[in-house]
């Protein structure tokens, strides 16, 4: 059987990476582990100018000879999602790798008590990201014929967890729509894939939930669970880096679990 006629993706040191939330957490970790991996061109986008500023600081400074740009906006709004790639492409000449990292700022919560008027809001917020940037980002990765598309979603799309039922249906959304783009753009050498933490500790969102009682009591829940220890953004960031390369030329459209062993999801 003849493989296919697509080249293979490039090698990280030739990427242009571009991070949606990149500028703390899970995609700002990304970020260096991306530079460690010999990537020069990087693009972090972010919603906080002050953060964005000093992540691109971070980053530039952790190797030599690299280019880190940031661009400020939300990834959640059509237009922006569209101009951020632009502006990357414009200034790079390519998109080889996308990771989406951004979150919503929603707790968990029962689904009694989520006033019904929040609940578009919340699934807004929670989803729109990684579709819209993935949309835009596609004809550039088609044009070239390669490409890599990874976004994080969450196991709360995979496994019903009391007070996520909104969350968990964005989270589901994600991992479906990353699942079908992935079977429709591997005609064009491009793959999408799916990361799903359950808990990932030390980042802003983390210590955001630790401020809501119902929040806290469920991770620690899931912190005991978590025999092997708990995810942190570092953990993430490596298989990403992982994912991006060329060892993982092969997989596409799957929804892969880091959870420390919380759950067999």
């Amino acid at each position: 059987m003849q493989g296919s006629s697509h080249p293979s993706p490039a090698p990280l040191a030739e990427s242009v990476v571009l991070i949606t939330g990149g500028t703390a957490g899970v995609g700002l970790a990304s970020a260096l582990k991306f530079a460690q991996a010999g990537v020069r061109k990087i693009a972090l986008v972010g919603r906080d100018v002050a953060r964005g500023n000093h992540a691109r600081d971070t980053v530039a400074s952790s190797s030599p000879d690299i280019e880190v740009c940031f661009l400020a906006g939300d990834a959640n709004v059509a237009g922006e999602a569209l101009r951020f790639c632009e502006t990357v492409h414009g200034r790079f000449g390519a998109i080889d790798v996308l990771v989406n990292s951004t979150v919503g700022s929603a707790a968990p919560a029962l689904l009694h008590q989520i006033p019904l008027e929040d609940m578009e809001r919340i699934l807004f917020a929670q989803m729109m990201g990684p579709l819209l940037m993935s949309r835009a980002a596609l004809p550039f990765m088609r044009q070239k014929g390669s490409g890599c598309i990874i976004n994080v979603s969450s196991d709360a799309g995979k496994l019903a967890t009391p007070g996520e039922s909104v969350i968990g249906a964005a989270m589901a959304g994600i991992i479906m729509f990353s699942r079908t783009m992935a079977i429709e753009a591997k005609r064009d050498g491009i793959r999408v894939n799916a990361l799903t933490p359950s808990l990932i500790e030390g980042t802003l969102t983390h210590a955001r939930m630790q401020q809501d009682p119902f929040a806290t009591k469920l991770f620690e829940k899931a912190k005991q669970a978590a025999n092997l220890g708990v995810v942190l953004a570092e953990d993430m960031a490596d298989f990403i880096v992982f994912l991006a390369g060329p060892q993982a030329a092969k997989i596409t459209g799957q929804a892969i679990s880091i959870n420390g062993g919380i759950s067999a999801a």
